[in-house]
């Protein structure tokens, strides 16, 4: 009941709406079959909603990571189905220099290790370039035979559309980037955003059950 009670104060019904090919992922989820294939566009969404990480101003990626270990199952709830925690700031060496990741997933179903980057500013170029290093060094090191490439996610608090889409495209590995909240949205703008879904419902008119699924009869 807490679980549904936050789904709904987080707009987790919006974000389905806004999500991309809604139909045929919810009808996929809605009857789970071992042989169905998940991409990375369906398992991860947008934007996240981190409101129980109780973030204020000032506060640094490492608060943001300690944070998320400590309320972990929350965070891999609100991340999704099929995704189980490994480690945080693993370590790799490259050439002289060691690098950290700040958490390393495993989604079940994509069969594949998920790198998370925190950011919590914007998204750079830069960031886009770090974590495609990360994906040639996991596939190389840390995959196993089974497995598929590793996807990663930069988790920021403004990815910016344009940036993101020239960054992020022709990467030989897959790499995504998602916006995160810390606060849920204000009530008045869910009320609007109510108000306005009742108004575009209403100005459809009411459905006539004879006419659905293309089972009209002319009379």
């Amino acid at each position: 009941m807490r679980q549904l009670t936050r789904q709904i104060g987080s707009q987790f019904y919006e974000r389905t709406a806004l999500s991309k090919n809604k139909a045929a992922m919810l009808a996929k989820w809605a009857v789970p079959k071992p042989e169905d294939a998940v991409t990375p566009d369906d398992a991860i969404k947008e934007p996240y909603v981190l409101e129980f990480l109780g973030l204020k101003d000032g506060d640094s990626e490492s608060d943001l990571e300690d944070a998320l270990i400590q309320r972990l199952q929350d965070f891999l709830l609100e991340l999704g189905d099929g995704f189980t925690f490994v480690g945080r700031q693993r370590r790799l060496r490259i050439d002289q220099t060691w690098y950290r990741v700040d958490l390393l997933l495993f989604h079940r179903r994509l069969r594949c290790l998920v790198v998370i980057d925190l950011k919590l500013g914007a998204l750079t170029h830069a960031d886009v370039g770090q974590m495609n290093v990360y994906c040639n060094y996991a596939k190389e090191h840390w995959t196993v035979a089974d497995e598929n490439p590793p996807v990663g996610l930069i988790l920021c608090a403004d990815k910016g559309h344009a940036l993101a889409k020239y960054a992020l495209e022709g990467l030989p590995n897959k790499v995504m980037a998602a916006n995160y909240r810390t606060v849920l949205p204000d009530g008045e703008v869910l009320q609007q955003e109510l108000e306005n879904t009742r108004r575009r419902l209403e100005s459809r008119g009411p459905i006539n059950p004879m006419t659905r699924k293309g089972k009209g009869v002319k009379r």
